[in-house]
C-alpha cells in the first residue's frame, strides 16, 4: 500500500495517524531509559529529525488526562520496535508529565520581539496544561501566577524560571515526575549573537534553564536539542556559558558513540526505502547525493534530503537529484568562509572540492565570538553543523585531529554554488576595463597578466577541468556591456567557447577557444590547439556570413592558476 512521505510533518502523531513513511528511531527511546542520562544535550545538524524525535518522545512518555488519549498514543507505538521491548520500557509509557518547548520562534531582530516569543511558546505550553486549573489543592500564589503567565500578562522577571514553575506544579498536583523536552535551544542564541543581544539573551537562556535543569526536584530527565554546544562568547567577561553549573548535563555530540543511528537515516534504513517504493534502481545515486555522514559509529543519510528527494522518485524514477538541505538555509557560514578566506583556506577548499581531505584540531566548544578569530573554530563549525564530515581521527599529545572532507554531492554543490556567488559580487566591485580594452587592442600579455591575477584571487573547483575556465571567463566577461556573450559549454558542437558580438554587424566580434592542459610545460601547445580549432572549424568565417568584418581570436590555455594568451 502507498505511503506518502512526510515533508515537513514534525508531530509524531500525525505521521503515524495520516499514514506517513516512517523510518522507526522508536529505540531512541529504549537508549535513553537503558542510559538514564539525568540532562542530556543532543547537538545534530539542521533537519536531521531532532524536532520528530522530541515529538516521538513526548507522546511515548506523556500521561494523558483521559484513559481513552492514553490508548490513542499508545496505538501509535503498537507496530513499532519499542513495542517489542517488553514491560521493562513499555511500563515507562503515559507515566510522566512532560513539558515540551520549542525555541526556534525567537529568530528575531531584536530583544524585545525575541522574548516576547519567548514568552508566547512558554505560555502556550501553560495553556497546553491548562487542565491543571481544574485540579484541587493549589495555594492562591501558584494559581494566580499560572494564569497571568498563562495570558501572557506576568512580569517579565516571572518568565526566568517559567520551566521550573511549571515542572513543580505538575509535580505536585499530579503526583508524577516531569521530562523536560527543549528544541532549538541555540536558535535564540545565535540569532541575539548576530543581532547584537547576546548578553540578555544567554542572561535569560541561562536563568530558564539553571532553573529548571540544576537540582530540581520534580525532573524525571531533560532532552535539549541543537546544532551547536555554545559555551561562553565573552572571554574574559563576566558572562558564563548557558550551561554552568549543569554537573548533570550529558553532551551527545556527532563525535559521540551513542545514539548515532537515531538521526539520520541508516544504509538499512533508506534501501528498506528505496524497495517499498520500487526504487532500488536508485541506490548508487541517493549515496553519493545524501549519505556520507557518521554521527559516532554510524553512517548516516541526511533524511531531510531523502524524503524529499523520495517524493520526486516516486513520481518519475529519472527525476534529478536536487539540493534540497541547501535550501533550508542561507549557508551563510560557507559564505563567511569563502569571503574570510586566504591563500591557505583558499587551496584547503579547493583540495576538499576536488574530493580530498584536510586534518584539523578537534573543538568541541564553539563560541560565536571566535569563529571569525581562528580558522581551526570556522572548520570545526562547518563540520558540526554538516557542511563536513570525519573520516578519520588521531591523538597527538593532548589534542585530537579530524581528517575532514565533504559528505557528499549536495553539499559540495553548496560550496560551488557559494563561491560562484562570491566570484561574481567579487567581479561586480571590480574595474575590468584594463582587461577589456587588452581584448579589444589584442595586447595578449596584459591579457594573461590580468586572467592570472583573478585566477589566484579565486576558488577553483572542476578538478580545473575545462568547463571550470568557460564559466570563470565568461564571468570576467559578462560586463563588457557592449557585447552580447555567447557562452557555449557543450564540447563538440562545432561552435567556439564563448564568442562576444556587438549588436550591430559593423561593430566588434570576438571568439575565444579555451584549452585545459595537463601541465605547465604544455601551455603553450594546448594554446596553439586552441588556435587550430578556431582555424579548422572556420569560425571566423560564420561570423562573416553574419556580415562582421572586424573579427578577432583568442586562444587561451589554462593550467591551474596559470593561463597563456595567444591571438590569431
Amino acid at each position: 500500500m502507498y505511503k506518502p512521505l512526510p515533508i515537513g510533518v514534525e508531530s509524531f502523531k500525525e505521521l503515524i495517524t495520516q499514514g506517513y513513511y516512517y523510518v522507526d528511531k522508536t529505540l531512541f527511546i529504549k537508549e535513553l531509559i537503558d542510559k538514564r542520562g539525568k540532562v542530556n544535550l543532543f547537538t545534530r545538524p539542521r533537519r536531521f529529525g531532532k524536532t520528530l524525535n522530541l515529538s516521538m518522545l513526548r507522546y511515548f512518555f506523556e500521561k494523558q488526562e483521559s484513559q481513552a488519549e492514553n490508548e490513542i498514543n499508545k496505538s501509535l507505538f503498537q507496530d513499532l520496535a519499542i513495542a517489542k521491548c517488553g514491560s521493562k520500557y513499555l511500563s515507562h509509557m503515559g507515566n510522566y508529565c512532560v513539558i515540551h518547548l520549542s525555541l526556534k520562534s525567537a529568530k528575531q531582530p531584536d530583544f524585545e520581539r525575541a522574548f516576547l516569543m519567548l514568552k508566547r511558546q512558554i505560555a502556550d505550553e501553560f495553556r497546553r496544561h491548562r487542565y491543571l486549573l481544574e485540579k484541587g489543592n493549589w495555594q492562591e500564589d501558584d494559581r494566580h501566577r499560572y494564569i497571568i503567565m498563562m495570558n501572557e500578562t506576568a512580569d517579565d522577571s516571572q518568565y526566568l524560571d517559567a520551566i521550573a514553575f511549571l515542572s513543580r506544579i505538575l509535580n505536585e498536583l499530579l503526583d508524577q515526575k516531569v521530562i523536560i523536552l527543549i528544541d532549538e535551544y541555540d536558535v535564540p542564541l545565535e540569532n541575539a549573537y548576530f543581532s547584537g543581544f547576546y548578553e540578555e539573551m544567554s542572561s535569560f537562556i541561562r536563568s530558564l534553564f539553571e532553573s529548571a535543569l540544576k537540582t530540581n526536584p520534580h525532573l524525571e530527565f531533560a532532552i535539549i536539542t541543537g546544532c551547536l554546544r555554545i559555551t561562553n562568547d565573552f572571554r574574559g567577561s563576566h558572562l558564563e556559558s548557558i550551561f554552568t553549573g549543569l554537573n548533570n548535563l550529558n553532551i551527545i555530540s556527532i563525535l559521540n558513540e551513542s545514539y548515532g543511528e537515531y538521526f539520520g537515516f541508516l544504509q538499512e534504513e533508506v534501501k528498506a526505502m528505496l524497495q517499498f517504493y520500487n526504487r532500488e534502481n536508485c541506490t548508487d545515486i541517493v549515496k553519493q547525493w545524501y549519505d556520507g555522514y557518521f554521527f559516532g559509529n554510524s553512517e548516516v543519510y541526511n533524511p531531510w534530503s531523502m524524503v524529499n528527494y523520495m517524493d520526486r522518485l516516486v513520481s518519475n524514477e529519472n527525476a534529478i537529484p536536487s539540493p534540497f538541505w541547501a535550501n533550508t538555509s542561507s549557508n551563510s557560514i560557507v559564505k563567511s568562509l569563502v569571503e574570510h578566506a586566504d591563500i591557505s583556506v583558499k587551496g584547503e577548499l579547493e583540495s576538499l572540492i576536488e574530493g580530498h581531505s584536510i586534518e584539523k584540531p578537534v573543538h568541541e566548544d564553539i563560541t560565536y565570538a571566535d569563529i571569525f578569530n581562528s580558522e581551526d573554530n570556522l572548520w570545526n563549525f562547518l563540520f558540526f553543523t554538516g557542511y563536513l564530515k570525519q573520516i578519520g581521527r588521531r591523538l597527538e599529545g593532548d589534542i585530537q585531529y579530524m581528517e575532514l572532507a565533504i559528505p557528499n554531492l549536495e553539499v559540495r554543490y553548496i560550496y560551488k554554488n557559494t563561491i560562484l556567488s562570491w566570484f561574481d559580487e567579487m567581479l561586480n566591485g571590480k574595474d575590468l576595463s584594463s582587461l577589456y580594452n587588452a581584448i579589444e587592442t589584442g595586447n595578449t600579455h596584459t591579457m594573461e597578466e590580468i586572467i592570472s591575477e583573478y585566477l589566484q584571487e579565486t576558488i577553483s573547483f572542476y578538478d580545473y577541468a575545462e568547463n571550470y575556465y568557460h564559466g570563470f571567463l565568461a564571468g570576467l566577461l559578462k560586463n563588457m556591456r557592449k557585447y552580447r556573450v555567447i557562452s557555449n559549454r557543450e564540447s563538440g558542437t562545432g561552435r567556439p567557447d564563448i564568442i562576444l558580438k556587438t549588436p550591430s554587424v559593423r561593430g566588434r566580434a570576438i571568439v575565444f577557444e579555451l584549452k585545459a592542459a595537463d601541465r605547465y610545460t604544455n601551455l603553450e601547445r594546448f594554446c596553439d590547439k586552441a588556435l587550430e580549432q578556431i582555424k579548422n572549424n572556420h569560425y571566423q568565417a560564420s561570423l562573416e556570413e553574419e556580415g562582421y568584418s572586424m573579427i578577432d581570436s583568442y586562444g587561451i590555455s589554462f593550467y591551474r592558476k596559470e593561463c597563456m594568451v595567444k591571438r590569431i
